[in-house]
């Protein structure tokens, strides 16, 4: 069993910078992703990181502003969203999946342990 503690989510202004953590604790060896569902959108995914190597994958939305990173001493992983816009707005969850998956599994694999999410709005 996993579970997954995110924080770091607020309002802050367009052009703006967070950093959301997610904590993991109990088995930890796990791929892991961020996804995001906006008000009356689907969920969509955002980034992810391998188990072992770190290779990441992002959607191409957050391309360039956003990163995603682990410590896997900590069993933390990051993300990083820069320059931050009105349709980031969302409430941002952390997930882990089976620790064989690649960075593209992440994006449309499905993921054994959900957190509960926080919340990013941003205001133009």
């Amino acid at each position: 069993q996993v579970q997954l503690v995110e924080s770091g989510g607020g309002l802050v202004q367009t052009g703006s910078s967070l950093r959301l953590s997610c904590a993991a604790s109990g088995r930890t060896a796990h791929a892991m992703g961020w996804f995001r569902k906006a008000p009356g959108k689907e969920r969509e995914f955002v980034a992810g990181i391998t188990w072992a190597s770190g290779r990441t994958y992002y959607a191409d939305l957050v391309k360039g502003r956003f990163t995603i990173s682990r410590d896997n001493a900590k069993n933390t992983v990051y993300l990083q969203m820069n320059s931050l816009k009105p349709e980031d707005t969302a409430v941002y969850y952390c997930a882990a999946g089976p620790n064989y998956y690649s960075e593209y599994d992440v994006s449309y694999r499905a993921m054994d342990y959900w957190g509960k999410g926080t919340l990013v709005t941003v205001s133009s």
